[in-house]
């Protein structure tokens, strides 16, 4: 049986405060306002070890692992 593969994670561009949105598909993983945030949602989906700023899993929308301020 074959394993299923990692959900793609969208992290969605910062909102007024700087927060962000984190999806997996259709699924909402919740708000991160830092990086230690979204590592946690990730843990959700049984993404516990991956390399954030390095991995073709997360979409990074409205800029990447550094932006975390109000656009």
């Amino acid at each position: 049986m074959e394993a299923n593969p990692p959900p793609q994670v969208t992290v969605h561009p910062p909102g007024p405060d700087g927060a962000r949105q984190v999806t997996a598909g259709e699924r909402k993983l919740g708000v991160a306002h830092r990086i230690e945030d979204l590592v946690k949602a990730l843990r959700h989906v049984g993404l516990d070890d991956i390399e954030i700023e390095e991995t073709d899993l997360i979409d990074w929308r409205g800029g990447g692992p550094e932006s975390w301020d109000a656009l």
